[in-house]
Order: C-alpha cells, then structure tokens, then sequence
C-alpha cells in the first residue's frame, strides 16, 4: 500500500479553530441522549404516553446511531466534512427544540431523530478529521473531544432535573430544551473553518463490508460491542427512573448518573492500554462483568443504600466500550482489515443495542415492574462474558475471510474511504 501524501501546512489560527471546532462538537455528541433519563416520568406525564413508548424514546438515539451512522461515508465523499458537521449540528439543534416543544408522541420521536443527527455523523466523521487536521497530535486532540463527550453525558443527567424542578409546570421541556443552546454553539465554528489543503468533494467513497457475514470473530465482536452498548443505553436511559421510583428525588438520581458519566472519563484513556497487552484482557473482561453483576444486585436488593457505589461499579462495568474498541484494533492484521471490522461491528452492533431500552420500557409497561429488566441485564451479562472470553482470545478476523487480503501477492484496487467507527481514513480495497 502506498504511503499516504503529505498534509500541507496548515496556519496555527486555522488549526486552533478546527481544534474548537471538534472538541465543542464532542461535548454535544450525548447530550441528546443523557439528558431524557433524568426527566421520563415527566415526560411520560407531560405526552400522555406509555412505559412501553418510552421505552422506545430511550431505544431511538441507539437506533439512530445504528443508520444515520452508516450515512457519514457517502455524505463525506460528496460534501466538505466540516458543512456536513454543521448542517447535522443544526438538525440537532432544530431537534432538540421541537422536541421541547411539541405535545403528540409522534412528533416528539421525530425531533429525537432530527436531534440524533448530530451524534450520528460526529461519531463517524470526527475521528477521522482529527486525523486529517492533527496527524501527529491524535491521541491528544481524540482524548481532548472524549473527554468533551463524557462531560457533556454527565453535566445533561446533572443539569437537566434541577432545571425541570427549578422551572416547575413543564419544566421538562426547558430542561430538554436548554442544549440545543449548545449545539447551535457547536455550528458556529464549521461554517469557518478552513478547507484543508489538497481536500475536495469526490474523494472518498462508502466501504462494503458485507463478507465479513461469514466471520465468527466479526459476529462474536458486533454481539459483544450490541450487548454493553445496550448495558450503556439501559444504565443511561433507566436508572435514573428506577432510582426515582424507589423514592429518591429526581435531582439526586440524575446526579448518580452524571455520576457514572464522569467515572468513565479517567477510564476511557487506562482501558485501552490494559488493552493492548494480551494476558489482560481476560482478567479485565471478569473484572468487568464482576462490577456489573455487583452494581445490579445492589441495586436490585439495596437502591436507596450506597446508591452512589452501585452506580460507581456499573460505571467501571461500562468500561467495556474503550475495550471493544481496542480490541477491534487488534483482531485485524492490516489497517483494511481493522476499518472493515469496525464499521461492521459498530453499524450492527448498534441496531443490537437499540433493543434494549425498548424492551425495557415494553417489560416495566407489562409487568408494572422492574423484575424484565434485571432479569434483561443478567441475561446480558452472561453473554458479555461468552462472547468477551471468545473474543479476547488472539485470532485475526483476516485469518477468516480471505477476501480481505489476496494471498497471490497482487495489488488491488485502493480507494480512502471514511469508516463508521473509530478509525480514521484508510486505503480500502473494493469488496
């Protein structure tokens, strides 16, 4: 594979404004999605809607994740990064506010979607930008917007109940409401932003990865990637009303989850160099599921006692997300073969995760508990750790589908493509 060509140099202001750009655009990637937990009894009181359809409101931002997501690539190879990040950002802003506003269900799913828009295609679009803007600079600059995105989960759980309850009378809705401020912020700088030189429309192009549907170690890491996502999305979306239906007040359990937001900033940077060294990754992965099951049985047995330590454990539970996604940068030989697994392990995994939640709310609507629930995240659990032992194990996804490479030697066709994920732009052959 050739190397890629030289970045030409680019003024100080315009990278310090892409810099901006990026780490403000990271903060408003969750907020969409951390602020609705805090506030769903409202919610559910304010549309006149069942547990069963808020169990959908909290399955959408996942669902959505899972196929706007897979609209970055082609939108990138026919727009310029930066307008196609600023016309998502206005969505969510559009989004957030008609959310905030509107009385029919429907409508207020409708805004969820239009607010998702922005935290689909940041998820696909910023690693890679990061890579075309700072190459040498990465790690700082994806840890920098990282952190900016665990800050935002935590602060829209944080702030969201104190303001319904500060408002009163659908305080809610201003609540909800009140990020859109952020996300129209988050506009500003990519309609500024320069174009980077050597860039232009028609460069990139969508990769297929429909072969990796042959590969056992593709299909263990989507099921493991869907399953703690689906974790994430019931810890994020429902704990904060379990919680509250217990007796504790809103403003109190929308802080535990804040809570659980910010644990994960300091192990989102440690959990991927455990990562990296093989003899590892089991004993995390049983450290992991030991904190899930101990943050779930107490909060199952004891939830108004050491509430704070039972979302603190979920919290270091969750920490399988930075591990998935270093594992998917060592189950693959070559960089093809990592994007390729990346992008068919996110896309997929997100539509398994977008279960979850729904069926939450279906279950608690049904059974008037939250007996499904943790019978749910048990279940789950037990298939983190199936999957996660197989999956831990070194084997290369390349060694399973050999048309990810040509075993004659011969070079194929190379086109650089953007990935669903976290890898940034690579050379892709065409599959």
């Amino acid at each position: 594979m050739t190397a890629p060509p030289s970045v030409p140099a680019v003024p100080r202001r315009g990278l310090l404004l892409v810099g901006i750009a990026i780490v403000v655009t990271g903060f408003n990637l969750r907020t969409a999605v951390g602020s609705v937990g805090p506030v769903l009894e409202e919610l559910e009181q304010g549309l006149g809607i069942s547990s069963g359809l808020a169990g959908l409101i909290t399955s959408m931002p996942v669902l959505c994740f899972a196929l706007i997501g897979f609209a970055g690539p082609p939108l990138a190879a026919r727009f310029r990064d930066g307008h196609v990040l600023a016309a998502a950002l206005l969505a969510m802003t559009l989004g957030l506010v008609g959310r905030a506003v509107v009385s029919a269900p429907a409508l207020f799913l409708l805004g969820t979607v239009a607010a998702m828009v922005g935290g689909a295609l940041g998820n696909v679009l910023l690693p890679g930008l990061v890579k075309k803007w700072f190459p040498g600079r990465t790690g700082l600059v994806v840890g920098a917007y990282g952190a900016a995105l665990s800050l935002g989960s935590a602060l829209s759980s944080i702030v969201t109940p104190h303001v319904a309850e500060a408002v009163g009378t659908d305080g809610w809705r201003w609540g909800l409401g009140l990020w859109a401020v952020f996300a129209l912020i988050a506009v500003l700088p990519w309609l500024v932003v320069p174009v980077r030189p050597g860039a232009g429309p028609g460069r990139h192009v969508a990769v297929r990865v429909r072969s990796l549907a042959s590969s056992r170690l593709a299909w263990a890491m989507t099921v493991f990637f869907g399953v703690q996502s689906m974790q994430a999305y019931i810890v994020i979306g429902w704990t904060a009303q379990y919680l509250r239906d217990q007796g504790m007040a809103a403003s109190t359990a929308g802080l535990l989850v804040g809570l659980n937001g910010l644990i994960g900033i300091p192990l989102g940077a440690v959990v991927p160099a455990g990562t990296v060294r093989q003899h590892w990754q089991r004993p995390m992965l049983l450290a992991f599921i030991a904190c899930y099951l101990g943050g779930y049985t107490g909060l199952l047995l004891s939830p108004l006692t050491a509430a704070w330590l039972w979302v603190a454990l979920l919290a270091v539970g969750m920490a399988s997300f930075p591990m998935v996604l270093a594992l998917i940068g060592l189950r693959g030989r070559t960089p093809e073969s990592v994007a390729a697994l990346s992008t068919f392990t996110q896309g997929w995994g997100y539509a398994i995760a977008g279960v979850g939640p729904l069926l939450v709310g279906v279950l608690r609507g049904v059974t008037g508990s939250y007996t499904g629930m943790f019978v749910l995240v048990y279940a789950s659990v037990a298939v983190l750790l199936v999957t996660g032992w197989q999956i831990c194990r070194e084997r290369y996804v390349d060694d399973e589908i050999p048309e990810l490479g040509d075993p004659s030697g011969a070079a194929r066709p190379q086109t650089e493509v953007e990935v669903a994920g976290t890898e940034p732009p690579v050379a892709l052959p065409r599959l």
